[in-house]
């Protein structure tokens, strides 16, 4: 992904708002569903991923993903499956929702939020030097993953090719992408995204899906 790309205003809709937050997370779930059965994915929506992750202080909305909605068009368009626009894939659905399950146990524990933190801050000054997409900087990140929010009771078991699932740098690189879903899960919720919301507002957000292309 290119810095000098253009920064595309994000509609001031709440909803729109919503939507882009919620594409993050199911941008997160396609990609944990694909390398697990593929060992492949696309480089722009990865790497969207990581740098949101990586950039806890971003300077404005729109730069948490890199300030163009097609950055997150795998994300658009799962959503648009669960908007019951086009064809769902439940696996991926199911990691969804589970992402945003976990995001809420984690607004609830301020101690692992703040160890959280303190890990993404280490993690930052490893891409600083590395470059994001450096295996020590993913590895730190599958760290942070498995040392904090796959310790809840609630965990998500990935599912897809176990001989991929056991290679050199697949767990971390998974584990990475479920870090990410959570960290647009906890946008989606600072933007006011509640679960009933995808129940009762699904004209709503799908009107919102559209405008945004």
């Amino acid at each position: 992904m290119n810095d000098a790309t253009p920064i595309h205003r994000a509609p001031d809709s709440p909803t729109a708002r919503q939507v882009l937050a919620l594409a993050g997370v199911f941008q997160a779930a396609s990609l944990v569903d694909e390398l697990a059965r593929t060992g492949q994915t696309d480089t722009r929506a990865w790497e969207t991923l990581i740098r949101a992750t990586i950039d806890t202080n971003p300077q404005s909305f729109e730069a948490i993903y890199g300030g163009h909605p097609n950055n997150l068009r795998r994300g658009l368009d799962t959503l648009g499956g669960l908007l019951g626009r086009k064809e769902a894939n439940t696996t991926v659905m199911r990691y969804g929702f589970a992402l945003l399950m976990l995001a809420n146990q984690l607004r609830k524990n301020n101690d692992m939020l703040d160890d959280l933190g303190q890990r993404l801050t280490r993690t930052q000054g490893q891409a600083e030097y590395f470059g994001d997409n450096h295996e020590n900087v993913i590895a730190s990140l599958g760290e942070t993953y498995q040392q904090t929010l796959s310790t809840f009771k609630q965990r998500i078991v990935v599912q897809g090719d176990p001989s991929l699932l056991q290679s050199p740098m697949m767990p971390e690189r998974i584990r990475a992408c479920l870090l990410a879903g959570v960290r647009f899960a906890l946008l989606w919720h600072q933007q006011g995204g509640r679960r009933w919301r995808l129940i009762l507002q699904r004209g709503a957000m799908q009107r919102a899906l559209d405008a945004i292309g």
